[in-house]
């Protein structure tokens, strides 16, 4: 998402649909850094949101491919999550619905953009090391259960 996007996503009328992607290369995942809102400074997937349009594996691909510089192939969602958050006068500054999927890294190595500052390939076992959004760990065991036998 840009900035402008991401400004005008606040305060919405309406809730924001968007998609991320669990991406496993054998058996790590791609865990990365936001490095604005939301979410700024929080471990997370990849992911953003859903042009008019797009189908939910598209927007996950181009997605990726935006953030990451990354091609990867969905393959089953693995939940879903929602974020609704507050100002302080108890107004819905944002809220999303986020569908996650289950991938596979298909070619290219992390080139980040603007919106993160980090990424690493790590085993899911090392997530609760990491502070990170709401249900990562959860989604991220879903998407492998998804995987197995892939």
């Amino acid at each position: 998402m840009t900035s402008t996007s991401t400004q005008a996503r606040n305060y919405p009328t309406r809730p924001y649909l968007a998609v991320s992607a669990a991406i496993f290369r054998g058996d790590r995942v791609l865990i990365v850094r936001r490095a604005r809102p939301p979410a700024h400074g929080l471990y997370t997937l990849p992911g953003g949101g859903v042009e008019l349009g797009e189908t939910l594996e598209q927007a996950a691909i181009r997605e990726v491919r935006e953030e990451t510089g990354l091609d990867i192939k969905p393959l089953a969602l693995a939940g879903y999550r929602q974020v609704i958050s507050r100002d302080d006068g108890g107004r819905i500054e944002r809220h999303f619905v986020i569908l996650p999927f289950a991938a596979h890294w298909i070619a290219g190595e992390v080139a980040l953009n603007e919106e993160l500052s980090e990424a690493h390939w790590l085993p899911p076992s090392q997530l609760s090391e990491l502070e990170t959004t709401e249900g990562l760990a959860e989604i991220v065991a879903a998407a492998r259960e998804c995987l197995a036998g892939r």
